[in-house]
This record gives C-alpha cells, sequence and structure tokens, in this order.
C-alpha cells in the first residue's frame, strides 16, 4: 500500500538513476555474483556499475547502443550480460534469492506446491523467424514464455520456446526441471491447457486443474493460480519485456529470469 512512509523507503532520488541499485540492494546481490579472479586481468569496470547498465536496458527497454554515457561503455555491459547468461548466473541467483525471501518469511526453502502457466510475448522485429512461431489461441507471433512459481508466486523455474508450442508440452519440461532444483515438490495447480495424461504423469508432481466455474461470464479470479498472474504483471512492468526484442532464446530468458529476481533483491533489501 502506497504511504508517504512507503513511499520515502522506496525513494531512489540519490541514485543516478532510478534502476540503479541502493546500497542495500548491492549487500543482498554482491555475494552471489562472481567475484573477479586473483590471477586474471584486473577487471576495468565494476560488476555493479554493469550490472546497472543491465538493469537499465531491463526496465526502460532501451537498446543497448542507448545507454547513457555516464554508465560503462554499451558493448561492456552487453558482453557481461551474454557471459553471465552463458554461464547460468541468472538462474543460481533467483534460486538462491527465492530460497532466502521463503526462509525470510519462515517457510522451508524447498516449497512443495507450485503453480505452472505460460505468457505469449509478441515478436519485436528481431531474430531469425525460425525461432518464433504464431500463437492462434492469443493471435501471437513471438515467443512463449512458460513459468513454475511457488505458491506465492515466485519464480521457481522458467523456459522459452516458439509461441506455437502448446502449454503442455512447455509445462513438462518445466515440471521434470524442477525434480532437481526443487526435489520435495508434490502438487502443481494449472489451467486446463495443461490437463491430460502427458502432463499428469510427467513426474510425481500431482497436477490439479483450476478450472473456471460453471456459466462464468468474462473475467474472474482463479484460486490458486492468480499468484503467476500477479508474477507476469510484475515482471511485464519491464519495458524490454513488454515485446520479445531478443535475437535469442538464451537472451530472453536471460531477461525474464533477472526481472524475477529483481523483485526479491529489493524484497529482501528493504528487510535488512
Amino acid at each position: 500500500m502506497w504511504t508517504p512512509a512507503t513511499r520515502a523507503e522506496l525513494a531512489r532520488e540519490s541514485l543516478p538513476y532510478a534502476t540503479c541499485l541502493s546500497d542495500a540492494e548491492w549487500t543482498v546481490l554482491a555475494p552471489l555474483l562472481p567475484a573477479p579472479s586473483s590471477t586474471d586481468r584486473p577487471w576495468r569496470w565494476p560488476v555493479r556499475a554493469v550490472l546497472d547498465g543491465i538493469l537499465y536496458v531491463l526496465r526502460t527497454g532501451c537498446a543497448w547502443r542507448h545507454l547513457p554515457l555516464d554508465l560503462p561503455p554499451w558493448s561492456t555491459v552487453h558482453r557481461w550480460f551474454l557471459r553471465l547468461s552463458q554461464a547460468g548466473v541468472f538462474e543460481r541467483l533467483a534460486h538462491a534469492l527465492t530460497m532466502a525471501d521463503r526462509e525470510r518469511v519462515v517457510r522451508k526453502a524447498s516449497p512443495t506446491g507450485c503453480v505452472v502457466d505460460a505468457q505469449a510475448a509478441r515478436s519485436g522485429g528481431v531474430g531469425m523467424a525460425g525461432e518464433r512461431g504464431y500463437d492462434p489461441a492469443r493471435r501471437a507471433v513471438g515467443r512463449k514464455r512458460h513459468a513454475l512459481t511457488d505458491t506465492d508466486g515466485l519464480l521457481l523455474v522458467a523456459r522459452i520456446s516458439t509461441a506455437d508450442l502448446h502449454d503442455g508440452h512447455g509445462g513438462i519440461a518445466l515440471l521434470r526441471a524442477s525434480r532437481g532444483l526443487f526435489p520435495f515438490l508434490a502438487h502443481c495447480f494449472a489451467d486446463r491447457a495443461y490437463r491430460g495424461e502427458r502432463v499428469g504423469t510427467a513426474t510425481t508432481i500431482v497436477v490439479e486443474i483450476v478450472a473456471a466455474e460453471a456459466g462464468q461470464k468474462g473475467f474472474a479470479v482463479q484460486p490458486r493460480r492468480w499468484v503467476i498472474e500477479r508474477t507476469f504483471s510484475w515482471i511485464s512492468r519491464c519495458r524490454r519485456l513488454a515485446r520479445d526484442h531478443e535475437a535469442t532464446p538464451s537472451s530472453a530468458l536471460a531477461f525474464f529470469i533477472l526481472a524475477a529476481a529483481m523483485i526479491l533483491v529489493r524484497r529482501l533489501a528493504r528487510a535488512l
């Protein structure tokens, strides 16, 4: 709820840009990022400044070449983004932050319940045509973001596919990928797109279909499933994710996971 106290707490006028990391947020992130090697050439730009550049692109949706000049060079920021995404740093970051936030509210680090859903992202006109598809249900040409969250909406596993891939196939991949990261998952809530024997028997996780009530017309909040819709809404505030502007699926996935991780970074920073 927006009150004078919360506005003062979240004020960022002292930072060069509203997307820059505060000291409290950097305290949360620093231990989870790679440290400079003692034998390699010293880094010219600190990791915090580079991450500020990546977050500027994520939040504002600008092109890499349009980064402000007081941030590190765009080529350096882009190279670091590719390096971190290819090394799986963003996935490990989101995994650690999810468990830390669950422990903060006195919950078990590894969840037992989850929610699965997918979001279609229209193409921004970049990249190869073969890496995109057409989703007739949403009338969108682009890619699809498949997400698995806990029952509070914290991202657990994510995947990117062409938009023509059925939600059920993406859900199978998510459920199977979750077994190594969150082995105690036992129950999953999903919509009617995930009904069927293939999804239900893909893993030992019980898939419960949350369907609309009989005779329902128009929009209505669905039990359990609303948390993942809220997560998609939070992540969509990042303008880079308003459309699919990435040339490769790996970059699209990295931005998606980073956006979810930054929600937790700010939440944990406020709790310090």
